[in-house]
């Protein structure tokens, strides 16, 4: 077991943070190294599986990013903008495969994380799952054959504790097409719509965004045409299909050089963008 790579989760008490653990743990290609949460935390110096409610880990919880990816190989980060920053940094400095599947940046914070990625493997994504990154390829597949006859709509829908709108995996999907489109999608996003908008915008990708109840992520394409539509769509049930994901992307990451990847990478559909 000791000789399996050594994974850090960040934000262990969190939603996704558990869900980690809980894949790291019944790996059997890496190991559980460390636990990390933010400074006064009441899970902190705690046995982490204690803290989550079941038997001891053998784990401590630690706010100390530095001490605790020092022993590691990789982290896995869904935690928020300004910390997922703090802890490029230190990854950067570790030279450790920094899974990054936090949303909801800006252009400072992903010029910061670009940055760091000179010095360390980093895999960011706005989603980890195999169907998404594959819905992605699509979108783009068929933006590029669709013109602008052929309005494009993008529909999320999470649960009513998520933080950003629209998410990460929309605007994700917004850039595919855009992409497909041979557009920058900050050019055409129309991310707010209210009151007496006038008529829709030729070219423009729209947004929609969906809170409620415990919906894990729900995600659909829709290309809008004079007289039929292509709806493309991505329903996950259980986030665990997101831990599985991270995980495979830090064994993958883990013979790579730096740079900043994504999840298209890591399934090998690199070509298959280029196309």
């Amino acid at each position: 077991m000791a000789d399996l790579p050594g994974i850090v989760v960040t934000g262990a008490s969190g939603r996704m943070g558990r869900m980690l653990v809980q894949t790291v743990r019944d790996s059997e290609r890496a190991r559980l190294s460390r636990a990390v949460e933010r400074p006064g935390h009441p899970w902190i110096g705690c046995d982490l599986g204690e803290a989550m409610g079941g038997a001891p880990l053998g784990v401590t919880v630690s706010d100390d990013p530095l001490e605790a990816f020092a022993s590691a190989r990789a982290v896995l980060d869904f935690t928020s903008p300004d910390a997922t920053v703090a802890f490029a940094e230190i990854a950067a400095q570790a030279r450790l495969v920094h899974v990054v599947g936090t949303t909801g940046f800006d252009d400072a914070h992903l010029a910061k994380l670009r940055a760091a990625a000179r010095h360390a493997t980093m895999v960011r994504a706005g989603n980890m799952s195999l169907g998404v990154n594959l819905l992605t390829l699509l979108a783009r597949k068929v933006a590029e054959a669709l013109d602008d006859d052929y309005d494009i709509e993008i529909v999320e829908a999470h649960h009513r504790h998520k933080a950003d709108a629209p998410s990460g995996t929309a605007l994700m999907l917004g850039a595919a097409a855009a992409e497909g489109r041979g557009v920058a999608l900050s050019e055409v996003a129309d991310r707010a719509r209210d009151g007496m908008t006038g008529a829709r915008r030729r070219g423009a990708i729209g947004f929609h965004a969906v809170r409620g109840g415990d919906i894990v992520g729900e995600h659909e394409v829709i290309f809008a045409g004079e007289g039929e539509r292509v709806s493309l769509r991505h329903v996950a049930s259980d986030r665990s299909v997101f831990a599985r994901g991270a995980l495979r992307a830090a064994l993958w990451g883990l013979d790579k050089g730096p740079g900043e990847y994504d999840m298209i990478d890591v399934l090998g559909l690199a070509e298959e963008r280029k196309d």
